[in-house]
Parts: C-alpha cells; structure tokens; sequence
C-alpha cells in the first residue's frame, strides 16, 4: 500500500492535471429494445408481462452510467468503498487497499471542483482523508460494533442511511450529494443514496477507478465477471423491494 504522505503528495499533484475523460455510455441499436421485448413474449408466451420485464432488463443489464451534474452544483460528496484487503499481520482491522486508495483520489477531485463543505466517506475510504484539513469536514462512515465485540460491515444502503442519519434523518440537509463509487457500482450507488432520499448524482466529467484488486477480501470485487453478476443481482433486489412495497 502507498503511504499516507506519498498518497498525499500524489493526489495534489493530480489534483492540478487535465482529468481523464470517463467512459461513456454505448448507444444501443435503435430496434433493440423492441427486439428484447418481442423475444421475451416468445419466452414467457405473455406479451403484457414482457412489456413490463423488458425495460428492467435493460436497466439492470445494459445502462451502467450514473445520471450526473455539473460540479458546481454539488454540496455534498458521499463516498461507497469496493472491497478491502485483509488485516495485516498482527492487526484485527482489515486494510483499505488500493481501490479505496483511487477513491479516495476521486473523492480530493471532486473536492477540488466542487468545494463541498461536508464529505462522507466508508472508512476505508476515510482513512486517506483524515489528515486532509483543506478539504473540509469529513465524516467517516465506520462499521457497527456489536455488542459481543463482532463486526457488521455495512452495505451499500447501511453506508447511505448512516449519512442520512447523521444529517438528523432528513437528507434534504444534504442538498445536492456527490456520489463516489467504484465506475461498476456508482449507478447503484446514486440509485441507493436516492432510495434514501439524497438528491443524488454522479460528477460530469469525474473519472471513477475502474480497475479490481484480485487480493480483495471480498470475493466478489476480485473479478469484473464476477461482480457485474454480483452487481445486477443487487438491482433486480432493489426492483422486487419496490414492486413489494407496492403491493403492500
């Protein structure tokens, strides 16, 4: 892992450099979803039911940019972190590793852009900024302790409701929130910070770390495959809570 001081000196260099265009979105063919429909009411022999499958398959498997916002507009940036490494040798907490370390450096440009007042950030993510006075307040956002001693390590939604909670509940307080993430999981991540009521975006022109650490301790944010089907599966959870919660 890079030192604290020269990830600090690394990140204000960058800091000053021409961002790297992100990845945009690939137009699909015009006749494909028509296309995607027609074959799932062949599928499910139910044309009504595929009319309402389809644009959910399309969501969740063929749009992976987040909707986004000019810098300016942002008050607030939180920050999601993908995976960490395992404790070090006679340590308990587990490392950050260097995907949080990229995030980290996404978190200090979006900064940079922005001037948001307040920051929050997963702690693995956190534990790059807590020396960084000129950026504002930061907010680590740590696991629960149980009482026991054990450790629940939040997901993506714990991390955005401890935001909102810290907020006093009410994410209006936050105004318009800056969403960090790894590139494959920030749709997810702006569409969690929305579900809890953040006027959440992405940042036009950010790039995101694109890149998977195969020593994560998660599994599943060792290999793209992997975690696209991680990633999708999460989505179609999010839809079937909400059409539950319709149904209630």
């Amino acid at each position: 892992m890079m030192e604290r001081r020269s990830f600090l000196r690394y990140a204000l260099a960058t800091a000053v450099l021409p961002a790297a265009a992100p990845a945009q979105a690939t137009a699909l063919p015009q006749a494909f979803p028509a296309q995607l429909q027609a074959a799932l009411a062949t599928a499910l022999a139910d044309p009504e039911l595929a009319a309402k499958l389809a644009p959910v398959l399309l969501d969740v498997g063929f749009t992976w940019q987040p909707p986004s916002q000019p810098a300016s507009t942002f008050h607030t940036i939180i920050a999601y972190s993908f995976g960490n490494r395992p404790a070090l040798p006679g340590t308990s907490t587990p490392a950050p590793g260097p995907v949080n370390q990229r995030l980290a450096m996404a978190v200090l440009e979006a900064q940079r852009r922005s001037h948001s007042a307040v920051i929050y950030a997963q702690w693995e993510i956190a534990s790059f900024l807590s020396s960084q006075e000129s950026i504002g307040k930061v907010v680590p956002i740590n696991p629960i302790v149980a009482p026991d001693h054990s450790i629940k390590y939040l997901s993506t939604d714990g991390v955005a409701e401890a935001a909102v909670a810290d907020a006093g509940g009410d994410a209006a307080k936050l105004g318009r929130v800056c969403v960090i993430g790894h590139h494959d999981h920030a749709k997810r991540c702006v569409e969690v910070s929305r579900a809890r009521g953040m006027d959440a975006w992405a940042m036009e022109g950010l790039p995101l770390p694109a890149e998977y650490d195969p020593k994560s301790d998660q599994p599943w944010t060792r290999d793209r495959e992997i975690y696209l089907i991680h990633d999708m599966a999460a989505q179609l959870m999010q839809i079937r809570a909400a059409r539950l919660a319709k149904c209630s």
